[in-house]
């Protein structure tokens, strides 16, 4: 069952709003734990050994096991109910969100939190463009004077396409990698944080409880956003600061942040946006400090399958620039962005607010190993970050 979120933007749904999310993330349980389990079957059984008698050898790369599943049954049906069960996340969400809209945007007048917005800001056309993961308007979209829809169908929806593996309030990735620097680095005491491209704020809070005397600061490229998220910290009590701003060009003094951080953010910008915000972050962070992302991680550290799988998103759910940044190698981006080779860091870690911390730490003390988990969305999921101490 879908846990409701804890904060004051929460909307309760109706009954036969509750029923059909319940069925929706359920559904996304199914495709992405059984149907997933038996396409990997598929694979092993048969197009592998196909493959390898046609070709003398296993296929190198995730590219080679797309080509030979494509003409597969059961990938063909996984996609199809995949994509479907995608959009159905929003088509349970949006009335639910459409019926209080009105009352949703009088509750962030009333509570506006820490906001700062640019009417002038032009959003870019990665997110005009395109419905990212299919989402109608994708996360800019305004339909009235200080709306909130994108912030609140955003929340909402995550609720439902994660079935409850993301955390309380779908805070785990930011409450997982605020304490893993916590816990790895524990002589490091950042006062100023930057989370860029934080959306409604999930992965950005929990910087600030972990860090409660560091300034915290998120940016965003959408107003229903930013606002959203504003109000949300607020109702949480926390002073987070949130802004309109493109990560690409940031307006703020150099050296200005101990952690410039991001959160499934990276693999939404094409390649010379990437290199811009990387540019950008290593000149407002100051000396000794860390730049971090938790993203999916990089194709040349997972088997040809797994690559394959976790680029089913940039084929078939509106996010083109997936699979061009999952394809870099990530150590040479950080260092053309000045960053010095040696002060590359990465991790792999389980869950924080699902996992208890002696077993976390003893986790990070272990180091970085990838897996067939390692971004896998599920109940043993791990998360992937990477970045770089300038």
């Amino acid at each position: 069952m879908l846990k409701d979120l804890s904060h004051d933007l929460r909307v309760t749904p109706a009954r036969d709003e509750r029923t059909r999310q319940e069925f929706v993330s359920s559904l996304r349980k199914h495709v992405l734990a059984d149907m997933a389990a038996s396409m990997r079957a598929n694979y092993e059984q048969r197009v592998l050994p196909a493959f390898e008698r046609a070709h003398g050898r296993a296929p190198a790369d995730g590219d080679e096991v797309h080509d030979a599943m494509q003409d597969q049954r059961y990938f063909r049906f996984y996609s199809s109910i995949r994509y479907n069960a995608q959009e159905m996340v929003f088509r349970s969400v949006i009335p639910m969100v459409d019926r209080n809209l009105e009352d949703l945007n009088d509750r962030v007048r009333a509570r506006p939190g820490k906001a700062v917005l640019n009417p002038a800001l032009k959003v870019p056309s990665n997110v005009t463009n395109i419905d990212v993961h299919l989402t109608p308007g994708s996360y800019h979209t305004e339909y009235q004077p200080d709306d909130v829809a994108a912030g609140a169908i955003y929340d909402h929806s995550i609720n439902v396409f994660a079935f409850n593996q993301m955390g309380r309030d779908i805070d785990d990735i930011g409450h997982s990698f605020a304490n893993y620097v916590r816990l790895a680095y524990p002589d490091f005491r950042p006062r100023s944080i930057l989370d860029a491209g934080c959306t409604v704020g999930h992965n950005t809070l929990p910087w600030a409880k972990s860090f409660p005397d560091a300034e915290v600061t998120g940016i965003d490229v959408s107003a229903s956003l930013v606002r959203y998220a504003a109000a949300r910290a607020a109702s949480f009590g926390l002073p987070v600061r949130f802004m309109q701003m493109n990560a690409t060009n940031l307006d703020f003094p150099d050296e200005s942040f101990d952690v410039v951080f991001s959160s499934m953010f990276l693999h939404e910008l094409p390649l010379k946006d990437i290199r811009a915000y990387f540019r950008q972050a290593y000149r407002v962070l100051k000396p000794g400090g860390l730049f971090l992302n938790m993203e999916l991680p990089p194709n040349n550290r997972m088997q040809a399958y797994d690559r394959f799988y976790l680029d089913w998103d940039s084929y078939y759910n509106k996010e083109p620039w997936y699979k061009p940044f999952r394809d870099q190698d990530l150590p040479t981006l950080c260092a053309a962005a000045g960053f010095a080779p040696g002060r590359f860091v990465e991790a792999v870690v389980p869950r924080y607010t699902y996992t208890p911390e002696a077993e976390f730490k003893a986790n990070i003390e272990r180091g970085a190993r990838f897996g067939s988990r390692t971004g896998r969305l599920g109940e043993e999921i791990e998360w992937y970050a990477f970045g770089a101490w300038k």
